[in-house]
């Protein structure tokens, strides 16, 4: 019997899931969008590991439509960091990743595979984030997102796309990031 009141319990919190016929199973994760966090902080919620792979770290030109999102002159060059998020090895999110390169550019060297980047902006740079603006929609993967999250090419994965600001109002990242959706569950809170 406290087994089974412990089991409601960690189902209640969504940890566990409860399979009729087929017996209780640890729970996808479940992503809260309601409060900005890094992907490790994220991980670190649920007691997950956060692991991420570095794919791509340099400084990029002609890209005006992410330049216009910082509010930055067309032609300014970006850092550009994309990331393959993993929870222990499988992975979960294909991140990219863009900044002014003016303030920026040392983050090409940075050990972004180990330490979060939110957490280098604020050590390293003095950078307070805080808040986002966010779109979030449904779109099918493309052959890049498919080989690289272990899906077929046209699987429905999750795509947010987020401006992030700093606590003075200053567009400081942007963000695209490609989620596995059979992974983790969408959780918002919302208030009145």
């Amino acid at each position: 019997m406290t087994a089974r009141h412990a089991l409601a319990g960690l189902e209640r919190e969504g940890v566990v899931e409860r399979r009729r016929g087929a017996g209780t199973f640890v729970a996808a994760p479940k992503i809260h969008f309601n409060k900005l966090m890094s992907y490790t902080e994220h991980m670190a919620s649920p007691g997950m590991v956060a692991k991420s792979r570095v794919l791509v770290a340099r400084i990029v030109q002609d890209e005006p439509e992410v330049a216009a999102r910082l509010r930055l002159p067309s032609s300014s060059p970006l850092v550009k960091i994309e990331r393959l998020r993993l929870t222990e090895e499988d992975p979960f999110a294909l991140e990219t990743c863009y900044l002014s390169a003016a303030e920026f550019s040392a983050l090409t060297a940075a050990p972004l595979g180990k330490t979060s980047l939110f957490s280098t902006l604020e050590h390293d740079f003095g950078v307070e984030l805080g808040y986002a603006d966010e779109e979030v929609d449904a779109t099918a993967a493309d052959a890049n997102v498919a080989q690289l999250l272990g899906v077929h090419k046209s699987a429905p994965v999750l795509r947010i796309r987020q401006v992030i600001y700093s606590t003075k109002g200053k567009a400081t990242l942007y963000v695209v990031g490609y989620y596995r959706s059979e992974r983790h569950t969408l959780f918002i809170r919302r208030f009145r």
